[in-house]
């Protein structure tokens, strides 16, 4: 063979390569519906992003967990933008973030637009929160909201027979009115599981728990009120936290990002069962605590 049939050889056997690697990267992604972001090499940071509702823990922790097992990402950004959402969600979260901070990997929060209730629940244990000046955060506070439809009923002519075995087994029922003895027992579960937000924020905040109490009315903050307050550390970008991150988990010059990038993948039957969901049992009804900050529509 010549010299040129030789290099000609190579350029095509490199092109297969390239080409076999790219799609099996497709195909990864098309099974798994996530993509990984380069470069996956070297001292860096990992990026995990909180963006929306926070109502199912299990993919933030996977990606916290993928980035505390690579070797090579020396410190993680938690990029918060999320009003907040289920209190066992965001609890989850805040669990696994301390401890992978007990196992040496420091987090730092950078919070966008609104990272506020669950939003901050999830940040304020961080070992450094970057907050923009005009970020709405805090709203420190739980809210469990039911709807009342016994006027509705009363006018269309339903009614309702239930059969329990007990007083409080139907709380909250759109039927009727909610009684005073159903509204104290949930006034009684709302203030401890707002005492448990309390006590959260003061732990990872390391303030005393009548310093955070006296914020906790559920009132936001904007970012340049919340470092005013000691519920953020410091006013900056994104960058500026990813900064700050390398500077902690002692990579040297402008450290790399790695993220973990996923796509939504939604069936048909996932598509009618939300949208049939949200006509059946609006927002503004669940049983559900929420650390969730949501003004009035």
């Amino acid at each position: 063979m010549t010299r040129k049939g030789c290099i000609w050889g190579w350029l095509i056997g490199a092109a297969v390569l390239l080409v076999v690697f790219l799609v099996t990267m497709v195909a990864i992604e098309s099974l798994l519906g996530q993509r990984f972001s380069f470069p996956s090499y070297g001292a860096r940071v990992g990026l995990v992003r909180i963006e929306g509702g926070i109502y199912d823990s299990r993919q933030v922790i996977d990606d916290l967990e993928w980035m505390a097992d690579d070797p090579g990402v020396r410190a993680v950004v938690l990029r918060v933008d999320s009003p907040g959402g289920g209190a066992a969600a965001s609890q989850e979260i805040y669990e696994y973030v301390r401890g992978i901070q007990r196992d040496g990997l420091p987090v730092v929060v950078s919070m966008g637009s609104v990272a506020a209730s669950g939003g901050y629940y999830v940040a304020c244990c961080a070992d450094t929160i970057v907050a923009n000046p005009g970020t709405l955060t805090g709203s420190i506070g739980v809210v469990m909201s039911f709807t009342n439809l016994e006027e509705l009923f009363s006018k269309i002519g339903m009614d309702f027979d239930v059969i329990k075995s007990g007083e409080f087994k139907d709380t909250g029922s759109w039927s009727r009115e909610m009684t005073d003895a159903e509204r104290a027992l949930l006034q009684e579960t709302i203030d401890d599981i707002h005492s448990q937000f309390v006590e959260a924020v003061a732990e990872g905040r390391e303030m005393d728990i009548e310093e955070v109490s006296a914020l906790a009315d559920g009132r936001i903050f904007s970012g340049r009120q919340a470092l005013e307050a000691g519920l953020v550390d410091v006013l900056g970008t994104l960058e500026d936290a990813v900064l700050v991150a390398g500077r902690m988990g002692g990579v040297e010059g402008r450290p790399r990002v790695q993220e973990v990038v996923r796509r939504e993948r939604l069936t048909l039957w996932e598509l009618l069962t939300g949208a049939a969901s949200g006509l059946v049992a609006p927002e503004t009804s669940s049983p559900g605590a929420h650390y969730i900050y949501r003004p009035s529509k």
